[in-house]
């Protein structure tokens, strides 16, 4: 006998909680990019400050990337989708 699967409904997030949870995890996101390139840039002679700086930018743009293309698909921003643009900077994630 085949069982019926249950699909939650996307829990509602109020809006300020959401904001707050996408900055903190732009910040975080900026730091775990960052500080993974620390002893990378003096190897290929480039400034380590500049060298944390470029990585944790471009592990930002990517996230805020995901995240307007997932908005413009229907003009809003569900946690999943939220869940998913952050998905794509941490490697460790799956």
């Amino acid at each position: 006998m085949a069982t019926k699967k249950v699909v939650e409904p996307p829990k509602k997030e109020h809006p300020q909680k959401a904001i707050t949870n996408i900055l903190m995890r732009i910040v975080a996101v900026f730091a775990a990019s960052g500080l993974s390139v620390l002893g990378a840039g003096a190897v290929v002679g480039i400034d380590t400050v500049q060298a944390v700086f470029l990585a944790g930018l471009l592990g930002v743009a990517t996230v805020i990337e995901r995240l307007a293309r997932a908005f413009l698909d229907d003009g809003k921003l569900t946690l999943a989708e939220i869940n998913d643009a952050f998905k794509t900077v941490d490697k460790k994630a799956n």
